[in-house]
Parts: structure tokens; sequence; C-alpha cells
């Protein structure tokens, strides 16, 4: 039997992402089940036990990423990866994350459902904390994997309840005992990631199918205006050193500059601040955040350039002074050719329309890619909502999901590159 006459079942994909949607349902159709909840250890609970009725293997690692094995001939071979996330934001929606994972487990399914005989090992994770909304950073377990430890300063985190991320692990890993325990990072073969887009592009343009080529890049920046607080009613404009008009000044040249002239290009200010923060004071010191993003490495550069010459010349323009800071950065990553080609051509056996996108957003994909051939797939989600409680994908898009991940992995196990010819 050849892996072209197989198919996933898509009825049985739909059934478990309506039980998984159970585990930590919201009365607004939603779900809230943050990493090393309680919530979350029950939806690991349950693909522990779908998998072990499989004979399948089950590991966890010491950050709890979950791994679910189905054996090949020669075991000693690194395996090939395919999963995403179980965990969700407080108000999250039913697909972000757990489609790519129950996508995965399908795909294993359907081998063994078929006895296809892979040479090497093919595995599904279910990375742990993708969001960071109770633990901060999010994309944590693949982040430590690629690493092969856990960052000494993550022992300090807590969240906002003082729970230590050290103990809510160590309680996640306890309550699943049927799991082997495992080193924390190994070879891998490749790693391919269903997930929704989270954007509308894909259901704009009526296209079922995104085969991510990367994932752009981003930069956080925070900026400090430093003015002169003083009586608002009584300073004349001549007597103010106001840090507001300094800093709106520039962001409305940012504003109508960045994504206006470049559509790649993502500017966002998250968080803005002032101080002393009184209705009748002029301000003496204004804080913000920008997000900036784009795939460009060169071009993120010029842009974070433009960002700060432009808060310095408005700050000098208004008596204020200008600190910036660099909080967080990270390059854009592309994805593995190879990987992508074969989506391609499972896209086209399956004659599924197809683009090719970058993310905007990151993914675990993003630290795999790092030590492994890595690449995703997306499929459309309704007006382009997630992490949130509306979130929905069509039931055909997220069959049209898994069997592109099931085509695309078949095709790959038959390339001798990741030395896991099918049998």
């Amino acid at each position: 039997m050849t892996t072209r006459s197989i198919d996933i079942n898509g009825a049985r994909l739909l059934r478990r992402l309506d039980a998984f949607a159970a585990l930590g349902a919201t009365r607004a159709g939603g779900v809230n089940r943050q990493a090393l909840s309680i919530e979350d250890r029950q939806a690991r609970a349950l693909l522990a036990e779908l998998a072990i009725e499989r004979g399948f293997r089950v590991y966890q690692d010491p950050v709890a990423n979950l791994f679910i094995r189905r054996d090949g001939t020669h075991d000693d071979l690194p395996p090939f990866m395919i999963g995403s996330h179980l965990d969700s934001q407080p108000t999250g929606g039913r697909f972000d994350g757990a489609l790519g994972t129950l996508a995965a487990f399908e795909v294993l399914e359907t081998l063994q459902d078929h006895a296809v005989v892979t040479d090497g090992p093919v595995e599904v994770v279910a990375w742990t904390n993708e969001e960071g909304s109770r633990f901060v950073p999010g994309v944590m377990g693949s982040m430590a994997f690629s690493l092969s430890h856990m960052p000494d300063v993550w022992k300090d985190i807590r969240d906002a309840q003082g729970t230590k991320l050290q103990d809510a692990i160590a309680e996640t890993l306890a309550a699943l005992p049927a799991a082997e325990l495992r080193a924390l990072g190994m070879p891998v073969a490749g790693y391919l990631e269903l997930h929704i887009e989270q954007a509308p592009t894909l259901e704009r343009e009526g296209v079922p199918i995104g085969i991510v080529t990367g994932v752009q890049g981003t930069r956080w920046l925070e900026i400090r205006v430093t003015g002169q607080a003083a009586h608002a009613g009584t300073t004349p404009l001549d007597h103010r050193r106001d840090p507001v008009v300094a800093a709106t000044s520039a962001l409305n040249a940012l504003y109508a500059s960045i994504m206006p002239d470049d559509p790649e290009a993502r500017f966002t200010v998250g968080r803005l601040s002032v101080e002393p923060d009184s209705i009748n004071a002029i301000p003496g010191l204004l804080r913000l955040t920008i997000d900036l993003r784009h795939p460009d490495a060169k071009r993120l550069s010029e842009i974070e350039a433009l960002i700060i010459a432009l808060f310095q010349s408005s700050s000098h323009a208004n008596g204020c002074t200008l600190d910036t800071r660099r909080t967080f950065d990270v390059a854009p990553t592309i994805f593995a050719e190879n990987i992508i080609r074969e989506s391609e051509r499972a896209a086209r056996r399956l004659g599924l329309p197809f683009r090719h996108m970058i993310s905007g957003a990151f993914h675990d994909a993003l630290y795999i890619s790092r030590i492994a051939p890595t690449a995703m797939i997306f499929v459309p989600c309704r007006d382009g909502l997630s992490h949130n409680e509306d979130e929905y994908v069509e039931p055909e898009h997220s069959i049209s999901g898994a069997r592109m991940l099931f085509e695309t992995v078949c095709g790959l196990l038959g390339q001798p590159a990741f030395g896991l010819p099918l049998v």
C-alpha cells in the first residue's frame, strides 16, 4: 500500500477538537487552559491516554514538553517531529495550538491505522507554555528544548498568584506518571507545525492553505521622554517642556510612514504612561513601548534607526531628553527550503490552492528551526480572530490542514535527506 491511497480520518479529528475544547471551556465558547494549570494537565492526560491506547510511547522532559512516539524500524535515528501546543490564553480559542497538536496526532493514528512502516520514528509534541499568558516568556518549552537546558533566570519566574514555574512544572510532571521522563533536547530530523493563521489574509483571499516560509524579525523598544512637570493652568507654551508633545509628534510621523510605506512592516505602541499622571499637571515623564516587526533584517534595522531619530529630533525640539533601550531582539527566521517545496507538492497533489506567507506571530517552530529543518502550514480562521473566544476554524479547513500535514510528512519520509524512507 502507498500513502497516496491513504486519507486521514476527518470525523475523528473533529471529535477530538470538540473533546479537547471541553477542557477549560469558557461560557463564551472559548478556552481557558493556561500553561501548567489543572486544565492543561487534563488535556495532556487525555492525549497521553489516547496515545497509550494506540500503542504509542509517551514521554515528558524536564520542562514538561509532552512527546508521543511511533517507533520506526531503526529507533536510533532522530525522530521527525510534528505538533504544536495545548495551552491557551485566559480567554483563548478552541483551535490555537490544539488544531496543530491534534492534527499531528491524527497523522500518527493514520500511519498506525494503515500499518505504514517508517525507517525511523515519528513523534508528536505538545510544547509547554507557548502562549506565555501565565508564565513569561512564551514559547518556553521549544526554547528550552532548542537550548537543551532551562535558562537560569527561569528559576525565579512566578505567575500572578505567586506560583513558581518550577513548582508548576514539577506538579505537571507528577500528574502524568505514565509518561517516561527523558532528557531535555535531542537530535531531530525535522519539524513541521500546522497552525491557524491568526490573521485575515487566507480567508480574505479565499485560499485554504498558507505555506509559511519564515517568521518575521521582532524588536521591542522602551522609550523614555523626560521633560519638566509643571502646572497645566499657569505654564505658557514657550515655557513648556512637554514629553507628550514630543512623543505624539514623533508617533504621528511614524504612524504616517512606517506601515503605509512598507506593507511588510508592523509598528505598534503597546504601552504608554505618564508621570505624575495628574489631570492638571504637565507630565514630566512619558514612557512607551514599541513592538517592531519585519521579515527583512536590514529593513528592521533601518526602521528602528528611523524611530530613534524621529524621537531624538522631536524631543530636542520640545526641550526634552530621550532614553531608548532595546529589550528584545529576534532576527527574521527562514524556514527549510526542502520542507517548503514538499509542502507545495503536497498541496498540488491534494488539489488545494495555497499561497506563501511570513508568520507575523511567534510559534514554537521559530526555536526548533535553530536545531532542525523546520516549516509551518497555516489554515484560515474566521475574521482572522485568535486569542479570542470567538476564534473559529471551519471544519473543512481543519481537515484540509490535517491532510496537508499528513501528505507533507509522508512526502518527507520518503526523502533520504531525512533518513526516514517509507517501507
